[in-house]
């Protein structure tokens, strides 16, 4: 697959990447309530989904990334931070990892084209999943709230 050499490189530069994504996150104010969450733990999350990127693209089950955003859905709730905040920075996360791409200058040949464009439908299908799956958690939370008078 023409696209996995694409996330190997994001995989080697998962640190960078997290922590580039945390500030982004911080400074833009179509996120400011994920600032609720702290760094370190935004951090490691952002690290962990870039480290492991290849599993989460190509090898983890619908289920398996059912289970972790749906966490991740109710634990952002439980910090408190709006919904459409949350929603933001799963966009402002794949927007990053499609410009860490751009800026690594890749050689645009035909077969690279073909490679960007697998892994951005791929990319595209992780988080869409990511999105509803967690906006599911995060409403879930907030069900059992109010169904406890919280």
């Amino acid at each position: 697959m023409i696209a996995s050499s694409l996330i190997r490189v994001i995989e080697r530069h998962s640190n960078e990447l997290a922590v580039e994504l945390v500030a982004k996150l911080g400074a833009s104010p179509l996120t400011a309530d994920m600032r609720k969450v702290p760094v370190e733990e935004l951090r490691r999350r952002s690290e962990e989904i870039f480290r492991h990127l290849g599993d989460w693209l190509l090898a983890k089950s619908g289920d398996d990334i059912e289970k972790r955003c749906l966490e991740i859905g109710e634990r952002r709730a439980s910090q408190g931070v709006a919904l459409s905040d949350f929603c933001w920075a799963i966009a402002v996360t794949k927007e990053h990892l499609w410009e860490f791409l751009q800026r690594q200058g890749f050689k645009r040949g035909p077969v690279e084209i073909y490679g960007e464009l697998e892994l951005l439908r791929l990319l595209d299908r992780f988080f869409d999943r990511a999105l509803c799956f967690a906006t599911e958690g995060y409403e879930h939370y907030i069900q059992l709230q109010h169904e406890w008078g919280g």
